[in-house]
């Protein structure tokens, strides 16, 4: 299953919201699940191609609920929050440990149009060579595909959960004809799940792939909104430098105003000032080492 590229969406006013059927029926059957996934994922499709939305940072905010679904099925405690702090906050000489390894991988793994090298550079302990016969072990449907490439992963190397994933995605946007990965299939899985074989792993994977599409159209949705505010808001910004502070947070889950293109106490002012204007959120609550996010 290919989906075309659609050229009218950015015409519309406001993105296409999922039919109520898909998100409110309940299926038991490969058949009438598979069905119901296709669908979610075609709608998913429309809305990927509204130029309204900011796909970097939607596909980065998904790597995130990815990476901290896969942090879970490790036996971990961190969550978003944890990891946002993990990543952001490192410095220089700072080992990020196995959940920010985990994270980082996510970020990579979303940053650039799927190709081996890009895998390659997410996945650094893998071999290219590796990673293609993976991703070649996929047959069939795009969800098809999918199960099948992270069947083959989990075979291999059965602790690899996160490779497997990264690489099952990257499969199914392949499948599907989207330039970017877009995680979707880590957050509606359960740990049982990816020790599931056969038919039984391809339900897993419809049913996910359902729940997580329902999941990044409406975040795509909320950031389509943030992201306008933001740019309205935009040109009210002095500070030299406020442009490319704000292409940054229309790019990336969170931002510390210390990688801003700004002085520190000029970049501090700055976010303080989107805050102020509703367009970003400071995203930890706290006093000092604050993070802040469309």
């Amino acid at each position: 299953m290919t989906f075309a590229r659609p050229d009218h969406i950015s015409d519309l006013d406001t993105l296409p919201r999922m039919p109520a059927w898909v998100t409110s029926t309940r299926s038991e059957t490969l058949e009438d699940v598979a069905f119901l996934s296709g669908a979610a994922l075609k709608h998913l499709h429309l809305v990927l191609g509204c130029a309204e939305v900011p796909h970097d940072l939607l596909r980065d905010r998904l790597a995130l609920r990815s990476a901290e679904a896969c942090v879970a099925f490790s036996g971990r405690p961190e969550r978003a929050t944890e990891l946002r702090d993990t990543v952001h906050l490192l410095r220089p000489g700072d080992l990020p440990g196995p959940a920010g390894e985990t994270c980082l991988a996510w970020q990579r793994a979303v940053e650039r149009p799927v190709s081996i090298k890009a895998m390659g550079r997410a996945l650094p302990t893998f071999e290219p060579v590796q990673i293609a016969t993976w991703l070649d072990a996929g047959k069939g449907s795009s969800v098809t595909r999918a199960a099948m490439v992270l069947e083959a992963v989990l075979t291999e190397t059965p602790r690899a959960e996160v490779p497997a994933l990264i690489l099952a995605d990257a499969a199914l946007a392949q499948a599907l004809g989207w330039d970017h990965l877009v995680p979707l299939l880590a957050p509606g899985l359960k740990r049982a799940d990816l020790r599931k074989h056969g038919d039984d792993l391809r339900l897993a994977s419809h049913r996910a792939l359902i729940t997580s599409a329902i999941e990044a159209v409406r975040q795509a949705a909320d950031l389509a909104r943030r992201a306008a505010h933001l740019k309205t808001v935009a040109p009210k910004l002095r500070a030299k430098g406020a442009g490319d502070a704000v292409a940054m947070f229309l790019t990336r889950d969170a931002v510390a105003p210390s990688a801003l293109p700004l002085p520190d106490r000029a970049a501090r002012r700055l976010c303080d000032r989107l805050v102020d204007l509703g367009a970003v959120r400071e995203l930890t609550g706290r006093d000092t080492f604050r993070l802040y996010g469309v």
